[in-house]
């Protein structure tokens, strides 16, 4: 075991951020914009670690740029239409330099309480530091969450899984299809990873089967050149949701055809019906369905049990499988180390539907998880930081009297 080294405390003059993903690196270059200082944590050793760490090589944007770039800084004219990986990774260090923003990394948040005698929140961050961990207590009047909605892997139990004899791995770890060409690859979940994953694999000369256990709404990338979801925000500006989601799948029809006929039922709620109210995002298509039309990735029915050498599915069938791919998504993680406060649920996500649950009771506050990307992620980074810059100012000895209260505080 490791020794617990003494407790540091330090007194943060502004909001405390809990994740440098881009969602917290919004919200501090807003407050920067505004004159507030702010302290951000990230338990990585880097900015944006599930874009750095845990997405595979051929990852791009899904939705055109002007609807992915944060707040105050647009991308550089010479980025496509869809930017890589490696592309969005350069604009959010970029973005970061830009204002000043210096994330305190290895601080890995255990706890945050607030402490209604002082008023302040209380956040103790761990960190490896030599032979222990090094604990770190942060208090300041506001707390911004910002850790997302992927924070933690989604990893089910799969019956069987101590009988199979290949790598059983979670989509976070793939990188490329090269180390499976040649091999029989179930992949499980029909998302946009999971579908783009099939597809690399292919491009490997791996042979892919996909689990498709619900029904799923798939839309092309664009129509005649022009993106989809860009078709989807100039209908809101005239048409009710319900209207734009039918026209949505009568579209997706014309240009993908019968869907049905490749074991990929569309549900009977409208993409952004769904989108809106469970979280649940249309895939975009931008080739796998024509993989799956000629049969080098192959659709199939939800997994029984695993057995040496492949997969039983439910309906009694047998998948040879070398490798399984786990595409099954992420969840928060706001539960495991948020104590109390009435903002989110007991799944880790604001009780209050968007647009308002940004902001909760004693200077809490959520950015990035509104289920609506990017774009989300921006409008809380504007909301979040307007609010703290008013309270902020509304005072000229609001610092001092902060202060204060921290003084009284450590005291204790």
């Amino acid at each position: 075991m490791h020794d617990m080294m003494p407790a540091r405390v330090m007194w943060v003059n502004g909001p405390i951020i809990v994740g440098a993903g881009p969602a917290g690196l919004s919200v501090a270059a807003c407050l920067r914009s505004r004159g507030v200082p702010s302290v951000v944590l990230d338990r990585a050793d880097c900015i944006a670690s599930l874009w750095q760490r845990r997405t595979y090589d051929r990852l791009r944007l899904h939705l055109p740029k002007k609807f992915c770039e944060l707040p105050g800084m647009p991308f550089p004219d010479h980025y496509p239409e869809y930017p890589t990986k490696d592309q969005f990774v350069a604009y959010l260090q970029a973005y970061a330099a830009h204002f000043h923003v210096c994330p305190r990394f290895n601080q890995s948040v255990v706890s945050a309480r607030f402490d209604s005698a002082a008023g302040l929140w209380r956040v103790q961050a761990q960190h490896q530091h030599g032979h222990g961990v090094e604990t770190t207590e942060y208090i300041g009047r506001w707390l911004v969450v910002a850790t997302g909605e992927n924070a933690e892997c989604v990893l089910p139990e799969l019956d069987g899984a101590e009988a199979f004899v290949g790598p059983v791995t979670h989509v976070s770890e793939y990188k490329s299809g090269e180390a499976y060409r040649g091999k029989s690859v179930l992949v499980v979940g029909c998302g946009n990873s999971g579908m783009e994953v099939c597809l690399d694999l292919c491009e490997h000369n791996a042979s892919p089967s996909m689990v498709v256990r619900d029904s799923v709404h798939v839309l092309p990338r664009e129509m005649l050149g022009v993106a989809t979801f860009s078709v989807a925000v100039f209908l809101l500006r005239f048409l009710p949701l319900w209207l734009v989601d039918r026209i949505l799948v009568v579209l997706a029809g014309v240009f993908l055809g019968d869907l049905d006929r490749l074991g990929l039922r569309r549900p009977s709620k409208g993409p952004l019906e769904l989108k809106n109210t469970k979280g649940r995002t249309p895939v975009l298509d931008f080739g796998t369905l024509a993989r799956v039309r000629s049969g080098d990735i192959r659709v199939v029915p939800g997994i029984r049990r695993l057995r040496a050498g492949g997969v039983e599915l439910v309906d009694g069938s047998f998948v040879v499988a070398d490798a399984v791919i786990l595409a099954t998504g992420y969840h928060s993680n706001v539960p495991q180390w948020l104590e109390g406060g009435e903002l989110f649920t007991r799944e880790g996500y604001p009780k209050v539907a968007f647009p308002e649950g940004w902001k909760g009771a004693s200077g809490l506050y959520s950015v990035g998880f509104t289920r609506r990307g990017l774009s989300g992620v921006s409008l809380d980074a504007v909301r979040v930081a307007q609010d703290i810059a008013a309270s902020w100012n509304s005072s000229a000895t609001a610092p001092l009297l902060h202060t204060q209260n921290a003084t009284d505080f450590l005291m204790r």
